[in-house]
């Protein structure tokens, strides 16, 4: 930036940058995931729908059971998604703050002016209580919310590869 650099980052800490910028992000990436999940949950409702009368083997812990469809199996699948859809939407909500309040959040060499107005061009939430950082609790809530997506991605993943088996053979590729 040269010269003008001493205007850019005035009474502003790193903080202030990294937190906001990361969260923003993390935002972005989230909006990314919630298109992804919506593409899913189409396709695991349209399989729910079409599969509603096909019988199937239930199955606990493998070991055969009453009979089921695998509409319903399916559908299970779309209500969990479902669930994961509004625990993401969730997180992303609370991640989608900034803090641009200077060194321990006093506001003591920047405006809290200037916190709104980034806020609002980032289409971002002002940090309540700014300490310089913004909480920690947020980013554990936003990958905590991605840990749960995946294992659900694991599960879906595992009982499709498990129904190809030859010995089962239920779905095919």
């Amino acid at each position: 930036v040269g010269k003008e650099a001493k205007y850019l980052h005035k009474g502003m800490t790193s903080s202030d940058v990294l937190d906001t910028c990361f969260n923003l992000q993390l935002k972005q990436s989230g909006e990314i995931l919630i298109k992804d999940l919506n593409l899913l949950l189409t396709s695991l409702k349209k399989q729910a729908v079409k599969y509603k009368f096909t019988a199937c083997i239930g199955r606990s812990h493998g070991i055969h059971a009453e009979p089921i469809t695998f509409g319903l199996k399916m559908l299970t699948f779309y209500q969990e998604f479902l669930r994961n859809k509004k625990r993401l939407l969730n997180a992303i909500n609370e991640i989608s703050t900034c803090a641009i309040s200077g060194a321990v959040g006093t506001f003591a060499n920047v405006d809290p002016k200037v916190e709104k107005y980034v806020a609002k061009k980032l289409k971002l939430k002002v940090e309540p209580i700014s300490t310089q950082v913004i909480p920690r609790d947020r980013h554990a809530q936003f990958f905590s919310t991605l840990g749960i997506i995946a294992s659900s991605v694991e599960r879906l993943a595992t009982e499709i590869r498990h129904l190809q088996r030859t010995e089962i053979l239920e779905v095919e590729e």
